[in-house]
């Protein structure tokens, strides 16, 4: 039996609650168990709260896309300017910012359409390089954003309340036209 493709639509100003608790979700889900909890706890009320979606969904340089099955919120993507710490990153790079899929959803293709709708929309934006980060440990991550041209060029330091993790930061460089 086939199982089908969620939804994927562009998030808006509606999204903002169902964005931070997808995001608080799946984060927890991914890393939660790496963190004490009141670090976990006051980074997601930081990162992923619905004040925090709503004002990047406001955002003009700014975009999401979420996943939905059965009108339920099963991923999302994040993307916008890039603000990693890596000499290279200019004013015009891009970024993906979160790419998230609940772990039930994963492995049935979910993550390679967020990453695709968000990949053309950078591209379509005319931003320079597109970057990403993503956690050292993360290996099927890792090989997914290979398959897309993204090569590890750097890596520093994630900190989530008294822990720092060690993250890989990705580059694509832009095709030239």
């Amino acid at each position: 039996m086939t199982i089908p493709q969620p939804a994927i639509r562009r998030a808006g100003p509606a999204d903002a609650e169902a964005l931070a608790r997808i995001g608080r979700e799946t984060f927890t889900e991914t890393f939660g168990h790496m963190y004490p909890p009141a670090d976990l706890a006051a980074f997601l009320a930081e990162h992923h709260s619905r004040e925090r979606a709503a004002t990047d969904l406001a955002h003009p340089k700014k975009a999401a896309w979420i996943a939905e099955r059965d009108g339920e919120v099963v991923g999302y993507a994040a993307v916008g300017p890039s603000d990693l710490p890596h000499a290279e990153v200019g004013p015009g790079s891009g970024e993906l910012k979160r790419l998230y899929v609940d772990a039930g959803q994963q492995g049935l293709g979910t993550g390679r359409r967020l990453l695709e709708t968000a990949l053309a929309w950078l591209e379509s934006a005319g931003l320079g390089d597109i970057w990403l980060s993503v956690w050292s440990e993360n290996y099927g991550a890792q090989r997914l954003y290979q398959r897309y041209g993204f090569e590890c060029v750097d890596t520093y330091l994630f900190q989530v309340g008294s822990v720092y993790d060690k993250e890989f930061m990705f580059r694509r460089r832009k095709v030239p036209v």
